[in-house]
């Protein structure tokens, strides 16, 4: 897949991802890269910039197979933020599927 396509959906995922549910690290890594194929290097700096940016608090948690997990937690911030994504994800998206219909149906 492009990296370019992928750079730009990596944010949404990783906050759709933690809209739910808490996370560490590697388990948004390994359950992204099970979709989209990603290198780990490219989700720990997207956390540190979102954490910094506010939308998600962290918290370090034991863990019976080895160090502590550092875990992510989406904030009332990172939630108005991931609606927003949404949106503009759904008109992009919606968008590009009109265009490949017109453009010759490689539905």
């Amino acid at each position: 897949m492009n990296i370019q396509f992928k750079k730009g959906v990596l944010e949404l995922c990783v906050l759709v991802l933690l809209d739910k549910h808490e996370r560490y690290g590697y388990e948004l890594v390994q359950i992204i890269s099970n979709q989209i194929e990603i290198s780990e290097g490219s989700v720990y700096p997207l956390l540190r910039r979102l954490t910094k940016e506010e939308y998600f608090t962290t918290y370090l948690k034991e863990s019976s197979e080895g160090p502590p997990r550092k875990y992510y937690s989406l904030t009332e911030k990172g939630r108005i933020y991931l609606q927003n994504l949404l949106d503009e994800w759904n008109l992009f998206t919606q968008g590009v599927n009109q265009i490949i219909q017109e453009g010759g149906n490689y539905e």
